[in-house]
């Protein structure tokens, strides 16, 4: 298995490159909103304007919620470290000296791949399925579930 086809490829069956946060494009536009929104004084067009377009009263709502996208910016993928720096999954197939969940013969039933199911539904299970059943490379070059 080539390094290569790995680089992307999460420990829990997730590809790094089908996520919105990595390589910044969410945050860049998010980072770009909010500074034309400032440099535009929108608050006070909000505020203003909250009466006649009731959905405005949650504008300071929705510039905090693209600060977040902001500082959601993912630089480095999973295998470099990128993701949450405690990752359950990341630290277990180190542990066990695997490339990943799909090597472990307990991915069915395993408690730290629970974390992933309120964004990702079963998609990682599947994906977790398909690099058993089609190896790496085949999983990298797609379709993939997230």
């Amino acid at each position: 298995m080539s390094g290569e086809s790995l680089d992307l490829l999460a420990y829990c069956g997730l590809h790094c490159g089908d996520c919105p946060m990595y390589g910044g494009e969410v945050a860049d536009l998010a980072r770009d909103l909010r500074k034309k929104l400032r440099q535009t004084r929108f608050d006070r067009l909000a505020k203003g304007l909250s009466g006649v377009f009731k959905d405005l009263q949650d504008y300071d709502q929705c510039y905090r919620a693209l600060g977040a996208m902001v500082r959601m910016r993912c630089r480095r993928a999973c295998r470099a470290g990128g993701g949450p720096p405690a990752c359950k999954m990341r630290n277990c197939c180190q542990k066990k000296g695997i490339q990943g969940c799909w090597e472990c013969d307990e991915f069915e039933s395993c408690l730290n791949l629970e974390v992933l199911r309120p964004v990702h539904g079963e998609a990682h299970l599947k994906n977790l399925r398909s690099i058993r059943k089609r190896g790496v490379p085949a999983f990298v070059a797609g379709p993939r579930d997230w």
